[in-house]
C-alpha cells in the first residue's frame, strides 16, 4: 500500500483550507445580505411609520382616525410576508451553497476512498477478494444511502417552500378580509 507523498498531503490540506475559507466567505456574504435587508427594512418602517402617524393625526374625526389605522394592517402584513420571504431566500441560498460544497467534498472523499480500496486490492494477498468485495459493497451501500438522504432533503425543502407560499397567500387573504371588516366598522 502506498502512503501519500508530502506533495499529495500538502495539496489535500490546501484544498481543505480553500474549502473552509470559501464557506466562511459565503457565510459572511449571507450575513451581510441579512444585515442590508434589516437596515433597509428598518429605514422603510421608520419612514412609513412617520407618514402613517401624520396621516392618522390629521384626521378630522375619530372615524377618520380609525379608518386610517385600519387601512394599515394589510400593507403591514404584506411587508412582513415579503420580509420573511427575503430572509428565507437569503438563508436558503446560503444553505444551498453550503450543501453544494459539502456534496463536492463528499464526492472527492468518495473517489479517494475508492482509489485507496482499489490500491489495497491490488496489493492484497491471494484469497482476500471476498473481503475487498465486501468493502466495495459497503462503500456502494453508504453512497446509495447518502443519495437517498439528499433526495429526501431536497423534497422536504420543496415541500416547505410550497407550504410557505400557500401560508403566505392565506395570511394575506385573511389580513385583507380583516382590514375590510375593520374599515367597515370604523366607518359606522
Amino acid at each position: 500500500m502506498n502512503l501519500p507523498t508530502p506533495e499529495q498531503f500538502a495539496a489535500t490540506q490546501k484544498a481543505g483550507f480553500d474549502a473552509l475559507f470559501g464557506l466562511t466567505s459565503k457565510a459572511f456574504e449571507g450575513a451581510i445580505k441579512l444585515a442590508e435587508l434589516n437596515i433597509q427594512t428598518a429605514r422603510t418602517a421608520f419612514a412609513e411609520g412617520q407618514e402613517n402617524a401624520q396621516r392618522a393625526f390629521s384626521a378630522k374625526d375619530p372615524q377618520g382616525f380609525f379608518a386610517a389605522q385600519a387601512g394599515l394592517a394589510q400593507p403591514a402584513a404584506e411587508q412582513a410576508l415579503a420580509y420573511g420571504r427575503s430572509v428565507y431566500d437569503i438563508v436558503s441560498s446560503t444553505q444551498a451553497e453550503f450543501a453544494s460544497a459539502a456534496q463536492a467534498q463528499y464526492e472527492q472523499q468518495q473517489r479517494t476512498l475508492e482509489a485507496l480500496v482499489d490500491n489495497a486490492a491490488k496489493n492484497a494477498p491471494a484469497g482476500s477478494e471476498a473481503a475487498v468485495a465486501a468493502i466495495k459493497t459497503a462503500i456502494n451501500a453508504a453512497s446509495s444511502a447518502v443519495d437517498s438522504v439528499n433526495k429526501a432533503a431536497k423534497q422536504a425543502v420543496e415541500f416547505a417552500e410550497t407550504n410557505l407560499d400557500a401560508a403566505g397567500k392565506a395570511a394575506t387573504k385573511a389580513v385583507a378580509q380583516a382590514s375590510a371588516r375593520a374599515a367597515k366598522q370604523a366607518a359606522v
